[in-house]
């Protein structure tokens, strides 16, 4: 039997303690904030200041690769989840008639909700589990550790606790890095990219006598400098968001909202949602600075730590356009749990868990990496894009008229098929090729106003 240190009670620490622990496991998890998620999921998502989780009031989806990990290896979470008004949709149920089933359809489902929804049902079954103790309100303050660099437990004020590993899920503003070089560890390896955009979304819920909103349009639109998204979650709540770069001229102006409402109101699903005569449940909730970044404790020398290693935001943290967080870390998690066993405190776990997370994890960064550089650059430059990003654009906008283009799509939006190898069926690139021979004149990201009225707008 193992025990395992937790740092961090957010999605990817409660899901490794919980995970663990019914691997036949122990399990001690250590969060700062005093607070425990419930179920007065209005109170705690709309009234809960979390500095050290600026996201928790943002969007969330989960993907089918977070649904599938719930499903198989948390099914009680997962129950819990939708019995707290949690929404399933299809990705093929954009069309008005779903098309033949083919084998994986069954995973191109997203759960809508918003993030407190998924910790009040981590902490439901944490709190039944035998295995697991929580503290709360006891934060990590240090590291110890025994010559070379192995670590060996954790320090609070209220004393020590020795482990056989410590799972880092303190996320990108933890400071398991800064504990490390204080012990003379080397430096982690860190890659970051910049993404220059910033968020702006406002929460609303539908009027009583509407269960939920239209089926479409809900998915990102933009012009050659601004977007925006409908994220439906649970229990008639939804979220509108507009992106713009971070060097707009006109972004502080999305904070009013009314401006805010007037912008979302130029495309077509801010439109669509904001005309159902939603109530709104708060103000502009702004987020900015974001970055991508993966950060590895390995170095050409091999592990520069043992008895230690990241999930989630501490491994890698990425811009949440694509809403692949979640997924991630539980991906992690659940790795974390199934090779707990494996003599957690040597050299060959860290490097395991390293070659794993690079082989399993890294696509998917690079991949957010590459959609977030075209959008900063369009968003940025403000000109519309030729040539193989025309094909890409023509490739999603194909999608939501093409039954077989769509399920390429979902297969890589919800992590199931890298996109190299889903975009480069010869079928689905004929099937694009077709649909962008049929339209000359398309160009792409054309929805949404134009520059000029975009100011009007905004400038109040």
């Amino acid at each position: 039997m193992t025990h395992v240190l937790v740092i961090g009670g957010g999605v990817g620490g409660l899901a490794t303690a919980l995970l663990t622990a019914r691997r036949g496991h122990t399990a001690e998890l250590f969060e700062r904030d005093t607070r425990v998620p419930g179920t007065a999921l209005d109170r705690d998502f709309f009234g809960w200041r979390r500095p050290a989780v600026p996201q928790a009031t943002q969007p969330h989806v989960l993907l089918g690769a977070a649904r599938k990990v719930l499903r198989d290896e948390l099914p009680d979470v997962y129950a819990e989840l939708l019995r707290l008004g949690a929404c399933e949709r299809h990705e093929l149920d954009w069309f008005d008639v779903r098309p033949p089933a083919r084998p994986g359809d069954e995973d191109l489902v997203m759960i809508q909700t918003r993030r407190i929804l998924l910790e009040s049902a981590l902490v439901t079954a944490l709190r039944a589990e035998p295995g697991v103790v929580a503290r709360y309100g006891e934060p990590v303050t240090g590291l110890t550790t025994e010559p070379g660099i192995r670590v060996t437990g954790v320090t609070t004020e209220a004393g020590s606790y020795r482990g056989d590993l410590v799972v880092d899920a303190g996320g990108r503003r933890g400071g398991v890095e800064r504990w490390l070089t204080a012990a003379g560890c080397r430096p982690s390896v860190v890659e970051r990219h910049r993404t220059g955009l910033a968020y702006f979304c406002r929460w609303y819920r539908l009027p009583e006598s509407m269960a939920q909103g239209p089926r479409r349009p809900w998915a990102v639109t933009g012009g050659t400098f601004a977007g925006c998204a409908v994220f439906p979650a649970d229990n008639r709540v939804f979220a509108v968001t507009l992106i713009v770069h971070t060097g707009d001229s006109t972004r502080s102006a999305l904070r009013d909202p009314a401006v805010f409402e007037a912008a979302a109101r130029c495309f077509p699903p801010g439109a669509a949602w904001l005309d159902l005569g939603a109530e709104p449940l708060s103000g502009v909730v702004a987020t900015a600075s974001l970055d991508n970044r993966w950060s590895a404790l390995v170095d050409e020398g091999g592990p520069v730590v043992t008895g230690l290693v990241p999930v989630g935001d501490a491994i890698t943290h990425t811009n949440p356009t694509l809403g692949q967080g979640t997924s991630l870390a539980l991906w992690a998690a659940s790795r974390v749990a199934r090779t707990a066993h494996r003599d957690p405190g040597s050299e060959r776990f860290a490097a395991d868990h390293h070659a794993w997370a690079v082989r399993t994890l890294k696509p998917w960064f690079d991949f957010q990496v590459g959609v977030d550089a075209a959008v900063g650059e369009r968003f940025a430059t403000m000109a519309a894009r030729t040539g193989t990003a025309r094909e890409t654009a023509a490739l999603f906008d194909c999608a939501l008229e093409d039954p077989e283009v769509m399920r390429a799509r979902a297969r890589v939006r919800h992590l199931a098929d890298p996109p190299e190898q889903a975009y480069a069926d010869p079928e689905i690139r004929a099937r694009v090729a077709r649909w962008l021979a049929a339209r000359p004149e398309y160009a792409p990201n054309a929805a949404g106003p134009d520059r000029a009225e975009w100011e009007k707008l905004t400038s109040g």
